[in-house]
């Protein structure tokens, strides 16, 4: 009995090998499309790889976030972050935004989230991310209207709200204020007001 278990579990094992080594490539190739579409939706044309000149910048809380340029010819024309927030009322919110050169918001793009379908779920929705476009985060509070802030939050989603402008001034803080995004929405003290 214990021979046919070692062999039925080195069959198994052989399997699961063959199946990842077939699969790894495709799957890497499917990620980093789902990643390159995501920075075209929220940067102006470009017609350099993002990818390939891709950098890192510290957050003030020990992470780093991926920045990733978007340029014509030599010219800087945004930047795509690809950024996070803990917040969410299912948990981790993943975000790609974009900025102009200035620091003002082109698009923003939800990557991933496991937040209230129905709800939460809306925060992908043109109805409530197109209200961050053409705002700069210098003069444009990333906060609630329910916090003081200028934000419409999504009707009985106002955590998944929050959590959204959390992500945004993450993206923010770390690519325009030197990494000092300090874990609130809004502008840090270094910040204007």
């Amino acid at each position: 009995m214990a021979l046919a278990l070692t062999l039925i579990a080195m069959g198994a094992s052989a399997c699961l090998a063959f199946v990842y080594e077939l699969t790894k490539e495709p799957i890497a190739r499917t990620v980093l499309n789902k990643k390159t579409e995501a920075i075209r939706q929220v940067v102006p044309e470009f017609n350099n790889d993002p990818n390939a000149e891709m950098f890192r910048m510290p957050t003030m809380d020990g992470d780093s976030l991926e920045i990733y340029p978007a340029k014509v010819d030599d010219n800087t024309v945004g930047y795509a972050v690809n950024t996070y927030t803990d917040k969410g009322f299912g948990g981790k919110i993943s975000l790609m935004a974009g900025f102009k050169p200035d620091g003002t918001i082109f698009n923003i793009a939800v990557l991933e989230h496991k937040e209230t379908p129905g709800l939460g779920t809306k925060m992908s929705e043109p109805s409530f991310k197109d209200q961050f476009m053409e705002k700069n985060p210098s003069d444009f509070l990333l906060i609630v209207k329910n916090d003081g802030g200028p934000v419409d939050a999504i009707t009985a989603a106002t955590i998944s709200s929050r959590a959204f402008c959390d992500a945004v001034q993450r993206a923010y803080g770390t690519l325009f204020s030197g990494g000092t995004y300090d874990g609130t929405s809004g502008p840090s003290d270094t910040e204007s007001q």
